[in-house]
C-alpha cells in the first residue's frame, strides 16, 4: 500500500450522475445562476416506493446545490384527491427527512388556466365538441393512421363561447360537452391530436367547494 495515497473523507471524489451534470454544466455556462426543483404528486392516493425515489431526487439536488424544492399539488381532478392524501403526503416527505420550502397547488391557478382557455377560443385555436368519448377516440385515429376532424371543430368563435360560458356554468351533465385545442389531427404524436383540455365536471373540489362545474385536463396545466 503506497502511505502517500491520501485517503480522508475530503480526498475521496463524490459520485456525480447525469441530472448532476447537467446542472454542473448549465451553472458554468451561466445558464441558470440556481437551483430550484419541485415534487409535483396528484393527491390521489398514498405515495408508493416511485414517490419515494423522486423525493430524494428532488430534494437532495436542491440541497447539494443550495437551492429550493418546493411541493406542488397537482389537483385537478376532484372526483379522486382529497385532503386526506395531502396530508399524508406532506408527512412521508418529512418521515424521509426533507422539508419543502413552499407549498403550491395546481388548484391555485384555475382562474388563471381558465383565462387561458378563452384566450385559446378567441384565436380560433379552441372549440366545443359534442362528439361522445367513443366517437371522440374513433376520430382520433391510431399510431399508423391520421384522425379525422370532428364536425364541431370549425364552429363559430362566438358559438364556442357560448357553449363554455354555459359548461361552466353547469348547465350540461357530466361527461357531455368538452372543450378541445385545435391543433393537428393528423400529427404523429397522438397527443397532438386535438388534446381534450376542459371537461364537464360537476364535483365538490378539496380546496375550491363547488365553484367549478369544469376542469382542466393536464394540457393546460402550470
Amino acid at each position: 500500500m503506497d502511505n502517500n495515497v491520501i485517503t480522508t473523507p475530503e480526498a475521496i471524489e463524490k459520485p456525480s450522475n447525469f441530472i448532476y451534470d447537467f446542472i454542473d454544466k448549465d451553472l458554468e455556462e451561466g445558464v441558470y445562476d440556481r437551483v430550484q426543483t419541485r415534487f409535483p404528486p396528484e393527491p390521489n392516493g398514498y405515495l408508493h416506493i416511485g414517490h419515494a425515489k423522486a423525493i430524494c431526487i428532488d430534494f437532495s439536488t436542491a440541497e447539494k446545490y443550495g437551492g429550493t424544492c418546493n411541493l406542488r399539488l397537482d389537483d385537478t381532478n376532484p372526483t379522486k384527491e382529497d385532503t386526506e392524501y395531502v396530508e399524508a403526503i406532506e408527512e412521508d416527505i418529512k418521515w424521509l427527512g426533507f422539508q419543502w420550502d413552499n407549498v403550491y397547488y395546481a388548484s391555485d391557478y384555475f382562474d388563471y388556466i381558465y383565462e387561458c382557455a378563452l384566450a385559446l377560443i378567441d384565436k380560433g385555436l379552441a372549440y366545443v365538441d359534442e362528439l361522445t368519448p367513443d366517437e371522440i377516440r374513433e376520430y382520433r385515429g391510431t399510431l399508423t393512421e391520421p384522425g379525422k376532424e370532428s364536425p364541431y371543430r370549425n364552429r363559430p368563435v362566438s358559438e364556442t363561447k357560448d357553449l363554455f360560458a354555459r359548461m361552466t356554468a353547469g348547465e350540461f351533465d357530466n361527461g357531455t360537452l368538452v372543450l378541445r385545442a385545435k391543433i393537428d389531427m393528423a400529427s404523429p404524436n397522438l397527443n397532438m391530436r386535438d388534446p381534450i383540455i376542459y371537461r364537464v365536471m360537476k364535483a365538490h373540489h378539496h380546496r375550491t367547494g363547488d365553484k367549478w362545474c369544469v376542469h382542466s385536463y393536464p394540457f393546460l396545466e402550470i
